[in-house]
C-alpha cells in the first residue's frame, strides 16, 4: 500500500534514502558473494585457517554495511531520520526498486534492520517496515536454481558420475576421476535398489558448489522412474589429491548436513531464494529459517523465524507461554509455546551461586558462538531485541518469574510485554530427561553421544565448562547438542591439570581441594563426577570414551589447537563413506 505522497523536496529526500538504502545493501551483497566465492580457493590451496577467518569476517559484514548505510544517509537525512512520514514514502520506493527481483525478501530485511535502527522500534512497525506475517516468501518464487542435469542410460552411471566430475572444474586434480566416479555408482546403486532394476535415471546438481570446513558439496537430487531423493556428492582434497569421500541420498544425512548445529556454508549463489525454494524439496521438514541461515544470511534467518513463529502464535489465540522442560537455568530463564519447537532465553538479573561471570560476558559467549565452528554440536542461537508479546499469553508463574527475575530484560506497555534481548533456539529434548524416558539401548546410545559430543567440540577448540547432562540436548536424528553457553570457553584458554595425589590423611579426607585452583584450571580425571550419568552409562562413556578423563589428552589436543592443527571432524557417518 503506497502512502500518500509528500511534498516535492520531502519526496526526493524520501527517494534518495531508498536508492541509498538500495546501493548499500548491493555492496554488502557484493562483499558478501567476494569472500563467499574465496571458499573454492581455500578447498584447493587446503587453507583451512583461511576459511574460517573468511567465515567470522563474512558474519560482521551485515552490521558493518547497516552502519555505513547509516553514515551515509546523514547527508540525505539532514536531521529528519525520525520522521515517520519521510521513511513511509521512503519505504514505497524502495518497493518499486524491488520489483521483479528474486531476492526482495533480503533488500527487505536491510531495510527493516536499519529502520529499526532509527527508530528504536519495539515490537514490529507496520506503517514503516515490510511486514508480511501471513505471506510465505518462498511462494512466489517459479524461476528455477542454476542446474546441471544428467541422463542416465543403463548401465553407464559410471559413465556419467565420470562427466559429472569432470563438470566441476577444479584447481586441483582428481586422485583418480573413473575410481571415485565408480565409487559414487556403486553407492547410490546400493542406497536405492529399493527402487528397481535400473533405479537411477537421471541427476540434478546446483551448479553452485558448497563449502564448509574441509569439504566441497555438489548439491542435488537423483531421480528414478517415479521418485527421487536427495543427492550429495561430498568432495575432500588431502594429500593424495580430489576425491569423493561420500554419498548422501538419506533425508536425514542431509538434514543433519545442514544442521543449524552446523556452521553456515559457503555458497556463492547468484540469488538465494530460489536454492532455499530447492532445498526445500530436498528437506520438507527443514524450517525455511534455517535454510537461509544455512545459506550464511543470518538476518534472512531471524526474518522468517519471527513470521513463521508469530503467524503460528496468533493462530493459536488461547495458548500460554510456559516455562520449558528441564531443569531451571542459574543464569537463563527459558519458556516456550508447546506447539512450536523454539525456546526463549533471558538472562537473568543475578546468578545464583557459583556462577560469578557478569551479563556482558553472558552475552560475550553467545556472541563467540556465533562465530565458532559449531561442527553439530552448539545449537545455533539468534539474538533478538524488544520483541513484543500480549501480557495475557504468559502463564502466571512464568510471568511472575520474568518479572522478578529477568527485569533488566522486561518492560510492560499497556497489555503487552517488552523483552529487550532474548536468544531464540530450536527446541530440543534436555538430555537428563531423554535418558531417564527411554529404553536402555537408546539412553545408552544417546550417552555415547553425549561423550562423542565433548570430543567433537573439543578437537574444534571448544570446551563446553559445564558438563552437566541438563545443558545438552538430544536432537530427532538422535544427536546430542550443547546449548547453554554462560561458561563455554576455548580449548586454548584452558589449564588442564593431573589432580594432585593426596600425601597426608588430613589431604585424603579433605572436602574441597588442599591446593590452589586457578580459575582456568580444569581436571578431567574429575570429570566424571560432574557429568550426572547413571553408573551404567557412565563406566560405557568411560569405555568408548576413556581420553575424555586423561589430562594428557587435552594437553595433547592443546597444543595441536595451539599450532593452528584442527583435526577433521566429518559431518556424516563412517558408514556414509565410500570404499
Amino acid at each position: 500500500m503506497n502512502h500518500p505522497s509528500l511534498p516535492p523536496q520531502s519526496e526526493r529526500r524520501a527517494l534518495a534514502i531508498a536508492q541509498a538504502v538500495y546501493e548499500a545493501f548491493e555492496d554488502y551483497h557484493a562483499r558478501f558473494s567476494e569472500i563467499t566465492a574465496r571458499a573454492k580457493q581455500r578447498f584447493e590451496t587446503r587453507d583451512w585457517s583461511g576459511a574460517r577467518e573468511d567465515a567470522v569476517a563474512r558474519i560482521a559484514l551485515y552490521d558493518h554495511y547497516i552502519a555505513e548505510c547509516m553514515l551515509r544517509l546523514r547527508a540525505v537525512l539532514l536531521g529528519q531520520a525520525h520522521d515517520r512520514a519521510l521513511w513511509m514514502r521512503a519505504r514505497d520506493h524502495y518497493a518499486a526498486l524491488l520489483s521483479g527481483l528474486i531476492d526482495q525478501e533480503l533488500y527487505k530485511t536491510f531495510y527493516n534492520t536499519l529502520t529499526r535502527r532509527y527508530f528504536g522500534t519495539h515490537g514490529v512497525d507496520a506503517d514503516i517496515e515490510f511486514i508480511a506475517l501471513d505471506i510465505e516468501p518462498t511462494d512466489a518464487i517459479t524461476v528455477p536454481v542454476a542446474r546441471h542435469t544428467y541422463a542416465v542410460s543403463p548401465g553407464r552411471l559410471t559413465d556419467m558420475l565420470v562427466r559429472v566430475l569432470g563438470d566441476y572444474a577444479f584447481a586441483v586434480p582428481y586422485a583418480h576421476r573413473t575410481r571415485c566416479a565408480a565409487a559414487i555408482a556403486v553407492r547410490l546403486l546400493d542406497d536405492l535398489a529399493h527402487w528397481g532394476e535400473h533405479p537411477v535415471r537421471s541427476v540434478e546438481l546446483l551448479e553452485t558448489v558448497f563449502y564448509r570446513e574441509r569439504r566441497a558439496y555438489l548439491v542435488g537430487r537423483v531421480f528414478g522412474e517415479h521418485r527421487f531423493s536427495p543427492c550429495v556428492i561430498a568432495l575432500i582434497n588431502d594429500d593424495a589429491g580430489l576425491r569423493a569421500e561420500a554419498v548422501l541420498t538419506r533425508r536425514s544425512d542431509v538434514a543433519q548436513l545442514f544442521s543449524n548445529s552446523r556452521s553456515y556454508f559457503q555458497a556463492d549463489l547468484s540469488t538465494v531464494g530460489d536454492a532455499v525454494v530447492f532445498l526445500r524439496s530436498l528437506l520438507t521438514h527443514k524450517p525455511v529459517d534455517e535454510l537461509y541461515t544455512m545459506l550464511g544470511r543470518a538476518k534472512q534467518g531471524k526474518t522468517e523465524r519471527y513470521r513463521t513463529f508469530f503467524s503460528h502464535f496468533q493462530a493459536h489465540p488461547s495458548e500460554q507461554l510456559v516455562h520449558a522442560d528441564g531443569t531451571p537455568g542459574m543464569v537463563m530463564v527459558v519458556f516456550t509455546l508447546p506447539s512450536y519447537p523454539l525456546v526463549f532465553k533471558l538472562i537473568r538479573d543475578r546468578f545464583a551461586y557459583p556462577k560469578t561471570m557478569s551479563r556482558a560476558q553472558v552475552e560475550g559467549k553467545y556472541e563467540l558462538v556465533f562465530q565458532l565452528d559449531r561442527i553439530g554440536r552448539l545449537l545455533d542461537a539468534q539474538p533478538y531485541r524488544f520483541l513484543r508479546f500480549p501480557k495475557a499469553r504468559f502463564s502466571p508463574t512464568l510471568l511472575q518469574e520474568l518479572q522478578t527475575s529477568c527485569a533488566m530484560s522486561l518492560s510492560e506497555d499497556g497489555d503487552d510485554v517488552l523483552i529487550a534481548l532474548c536468544y531464540v533456539q530450536r527446541r530440543l529434548r534436555p538430555l537428563n530427561l531423554y535418558l531417564r524416558e527411554q529404553l536402555p539401548e537408546a539412553a545408552h546410545a544417546a550417552a555415547l553421544d553425549y561423550g562423542q559430543a565433548i570430543k567433537d567440540m573439543a578437537r574444534n577448540n571448544i570446551f563446553p565448562g559445564d558438563m552437566l547432562l541438563k545443558n545438552f540436548g538430544i536432537t530427532r536424528h538422535q544427536r546430542a547438542v550443547f546449548y547453554d553457553y554462560d561458561e563455554l570457553c576455548l580449548i586454548t584458554e584452558c589449564n588442564f591439570r593431573d589432580w594432585p595425589v593426596p600425601t597426608t590423611y588430613e589431604e585424603q579426607m579433605a572436602a574441597e581441594p588442599w591446593f590452589h585452583v586457578g580459575p582456568r584450571d580444569v581436571f578431567p580425571e574429575r570429570f566424571a563426577l560432574f557429568m550426572g550419568l547413571p553408573a551404567s552409562q557412565l563406566e560405557a562413556v568411560k569405555h568408548q570414551h576413556p581420553e575424555l578423563f586423561d589430562p594428557r589428552w587435552w594437553r595433547d589436543l592443546q597444543s595441536r589447537l595451539r599450532e593452528d592443527d584442527y583435526p577433521d571432524t566429518p559431518p556424516y557417518a563412517e558408514s556414509r563413506r565410500l570404499a
